[in-house]
């Protein structure tokens, strides 16, 4: 009763770990959890592997039960295998502490620790050392990103040998139909129902098949015969482990458990890869004690072939042992490092090994740096003896990059059809090499050029060269040297470049490349043609003074030009010169519309054009209809930009109104007209034109830019903290006094952008600031300052209270005042606003300035007692 007990729970065990496995696994990769079928091997992380293996460590069971257990719940046999050979991988890197003989080295690529939580980390290989990266084909091994694992995804191969523990699956079709699932036991057979044993081991799948193929013709006799009507397809299911041993120069050397169709490469990276002192070109397999294969790596990696790299077999030895002769090459190889070399190799060999020459490198010698039985020694080696060469253990292979110089060139540069670098010939003259860049330029200065030539000294020389009589003829021609540079000079490169100035108001001012015969006119229409604000009389030309003594710095030309671009007058034919300046004036009698608005209890209230430059604040509020029955007239306000203000331009008012009429334009639902479509496209081409200029072009005048400038310098030297200017002010103004003495002192003139805001009848007073509770209390006609504050809570501790001030609600302050020891506090209006300010902060004394003040006075007092003896 109790051995079924146990029998029980240890299946109960058995199912929650394979349970538990699955569930992880469908988490991870988003499988289905209905059963195992959809567990696919290749898909999980090594990370899950050795999970699942400490899992079923846990509980006790060993992988051949765990194996048992996936096919029961209906895993493929193909992912079985996969399994096996996964776990044995991990097991043989070290990852987990495995059966294996070897001791688990600590240079392993990654593996598996718990932190003092609990929780399973991973951690990477350890990086190369320099001289580990210098050896060709260290790193094949010892690369996390190649596994060198067999692929379990194809047939299975007609020279596999099978061996104990092969699952075999035959399947029988055609006229009968059945399937054989055979396990090759330790005696190497298999034993079919109604057949009995039959010996397999030790023979191939080809091999194999031919001998199950007699034997089932004694049950199925359609496989035999001349037609047979039945056939038989032997696959190999479940694949054995193999027992292999690596020994020498790796890792970690021991047994370890593989596929059977791992193969030599198979075993090299299970066992951690190949040591520094390890020979990559005489691996060695032993197979009964006798030498079967010797692998040259380098065979894999230079020529890709990998014939060498043969299947291993159970019990089989792979040995590596020492290097025997190792050289280093360095300079311009494709591939520098160290190299294994056999005895009957050579020089050539070394650089076919290192990827050949780099197209800076100077093949026709190489240095060998070797040591001697007591001494270093020096070797060159020609070119020609680089077959014959034997290199020896220890070796160092120099080769040298070409010199950093040509042989035959010479240069050109400046005013030529093309320019640049030309082989130098026998006999090349200047002639020959200005013919070799197909001729001069139109605009080549003909007088002289400049020919640079390096001596023999390294130092320079400067040949002058008349380009002009060389090529006609009328000077000898001048040999060409090696490196000699010559260079042709532009006749634009010798003088200033010349251009002319338009501004005022044109459409596109700014300076313009200057053409010969170019007049007025022609500057004006490249500028864009007249604003609607320009004068076309009284054009003014300042025209620079070249050589003039008597302190005359320009000569002015006035001229008159109507907006047809046609000029009139005594200078009607003048000519512009390089460097002019063209002024085009404002009309005088030119304004454009400025609009100020009106907001609040108004009859009309909105946007108005100021019809004269006088027009005052009276006036714009009969324009508006005057006030209506709510207005409160002691709480009307003026907002008016300040210096800080940057009002738009010209061009940027422009814009805005052209981009209006475009989308209102676009907005027309039926279909356009040709003129609209040339509007819109005139529209596009002159927003594009002046979009680059808006940043450029500010508003404002001269004088404002001054006076902010002035203030902002005052700020800094102040010390002050920056703060953010506001642009427009509040202007308290008398609405009432205004509407009773129109004209008066207190009636304003209106200014562009002004804004008269004019409140609804207000009945609260704020308090703000040092009171103990801020808030908003009803307007009482009697009530005073105090009473005020009091609604508040009074003041606090840090209130400044001969400081406070009331702002009335039209923007006027009033401050509390002082008579001798009494405070007058201002009175009180509706829509008011009382501010207390705080009590400045003051920086306790420090100890320091305490004891100065003490030995100040310790001095003071012993002058005095001086003084009084």
């Amino acid at each position: 009763m109790t051995t079924n007990f146990r029998e029980a729970f240890q299946f109960i065990k058995l199912s929650l770990t394979l349970l538990l496995f699955v569930v992880a696994v469908g988490i991870v990769n988003g499988q289905s959890l209905s059963d195992i079928q959809n567990v696919k091997v290749d898909n999980l992380t090594d990370a899950q592997i050795e999970q699942l293996i400490k899992r079923a460590e846990t509980s006790g069971m060993s992988e051949q039960q765990l194996e048992a257990m996936a096919r029961e719940r209906g895993m493929p046999a193909t992912e079985v295998a996969k399994l096996r050979i996964r776990i044995n991988q991990i097991r043989n890197k070290g990852a987990i502490q495995s059966d294996s003989t070897s001791p688990q080295t600590s240079q392993s690529r990654q593996w598996i620790q718990e932190d003092d939580f609990g929780i399973e980390k991973i951690e990477e290989e350890e990086p190369l050392t320099e001289e580990e990266e210098k050896i060709f084909g260290y790193s094949l091994f010892r690369n996390s990103e190649l596994t060198f694992s067999p692929n379990l995804n194809i047939p299975t191969p007609k020279n596999y040998i099978l061996g104990s523990g092969d699952q075999l699956l035959v399947d029988i079709y055609g006229a009968s139909q059945f399937t054989y699932d055979l396990n090759i036991n330790s005696e190497g057979m298999v034993f079919i129902p109604n057949v009995g044993p039959i010996n397999l081991a030790g023979l191939s799948v080809e091999a194999a098949t031919s001998r199950l193929t007699n034997t089932l013709g004694n049950i199925y006799s359609g496989l035999r015969g001349s037609s047979p009507n039945t056939f038989m397809q032997l696959r190999v299911g479940n694949i054995r482990s193999i027992q292999i041993s690596m020994v020498g120069e790796v890792f970690a050397p021991g047994n370890y458990t593989l596929s059977s169709f791992a193969s030599v490469f198979n075993a090299l990276y299970a066992a951690g890869g190949i040591k520094q002192n390890g020979s990559f070109r005489n691996i060695r397999v032993y197979r009964n004690s006798k030498m079967v294969s010797e692998m040259d790596i380098y065979d894999f990696l230079v020529n890709g072939n990998q014939s060498a790299n043969i299947r291993l077999e159970d019990n089989d030895v792979v040995l590596i042992p020492p290097v025997e002769k190792r050289v280093e090459i360095s300079g311009p190889v494709r591939r520098p490092g160290l190299f294994e070399m056999k005895n009957d190799e050579n020089l050539e060999d070394l650089i076919r090994f290192a990827g050949g020459f780099g197209s800076l490198a100077y093949p026709g010698v190489a240095t060998v740096f070797r040591t001697t039985e007591k001494e270093f020694k020096v070797e060159n080696i020609d070119r020609q003896n680089f077959g014959s060469f034997s290199p020896k253990e220890g070796d160092k292979f120099i080769f040298g990059e070409l010199l950093d110089r040509y042989e035959n060139r010479v240069q050109v540069s400046g005013a030529l059809m093309r320019p640049g670098t030309f082989a130098l010939e026998p006999g090349m003259g200047v002639k020959d090499l200005v013919n070799k860049a197909e001729g001069l330029r139109d605009d080549a200065f003909m007088n002289r050029a400049a020919l640079f030539r390096t001596r023999s000294n390294f130092s320079l020389e400067i040949v002058t060269v008349n380009i002009g009589a060389i090529l006609n003829g009328e000077e000898e021609d001048i040999v060409l040297q090696r490196e000699d540079v010559l260079n042709i000079p532009s006749i634009y490169d010798l003088r200033e470049e010349f251009y002319v100035i338009i501004s005022g108001e044109v459409n596109k001012p700014g300076a313009f490349a200057f053409g010969e015969n170019m007049k007025v006119a022609d500057l004006v229409l490249r500028a864009g043609g007249f604003k609607e604000s320009a004068t076309s009389a009284q054009i003014e030309i300042a025209r620079r003074v070249k050589d003039d003594v008597s302190g005359k710095l320009a000569e002015i030309f006035h001229i008159d030009i109507d907006r047809n671009l046609k000029i009139t007058g005594d200078n009607a034919d003048m000519v512009l010169t390089p460097f002019d300046h063209v002024i085009v004036r404002r009309s005088p009698g030119f304004q454009r519309e400025r609009l100020v608005r009106v907001e609040g209890e108004v009859f009309f209230p909105g946007e108005y054009t100021i019809a004269h430059a006088n027009e005052r604040i009276s006036d714009l509020l009969k324009r508006s209809g005057g006030l209506n029955k709510f207005a409160y007239p002691k709480g009307a306000t003026l907002i008016r930009r300040n210096e800080y203000y940057s009002s738009p331009s010209d061009n940027q008012i422009k814009s805005t109104n052209l981009t209006e009429v475009k989308q209102n334009l676009q907005r027309i639902k039926r279909d356009t007209t040709e003129a609209e479509k040339i509007l819109l496209s005139r529209i596009d081409q002159k927003i594009t034109e002046r979009g680059g200029d808006l940043s450029n072009q500010q508003g404002g005048l001269l004088i404002d830019d001054f006076r902010r400038e002035t203030i902002e310098n005052l700020v800094n030297e102040e010390g002050e903290e920056v703060v953010k200017i506001k642009t427009q002010d509040m202007i308290g103004i008398n609405l009432s006094a205004i509407m009773e003495n129109p004209g008066g002192p207190n009636d304003l003139i209106i200014q562009e952008g002004d804004v008269l805001s004019i409140p609804k009848q207000l009945q609260t007073v704020r308090m703000r600031g040092e009171v103990l509770f801020p808030t908003t209390s009803r307007y009482r006609e009697n009530a005073g300052f105090k009473s005020y504050i009091s609604r508040a809570g009074g003041f606090t501790d840090k209130s400044r209270k001969k400081r406070s001030y009331v702002v009335y609600a039209n923007g006027d302050v009033k401050r509390t005042s002082n008579i001798l020891f009494f405070k007058i506090y201002p009175s009180l209006e509706p829509g008011s606003e009382i501010i207390v300010p705080a009590k400045p902060d003051r920086d306790p004394m420090s100890i320091q300035g305490w004891l100065a003040i003490a030995t100040s006075l310790a001095t003071l007092g012993l002058l005095l007692n001086n003084i009084v003896q």
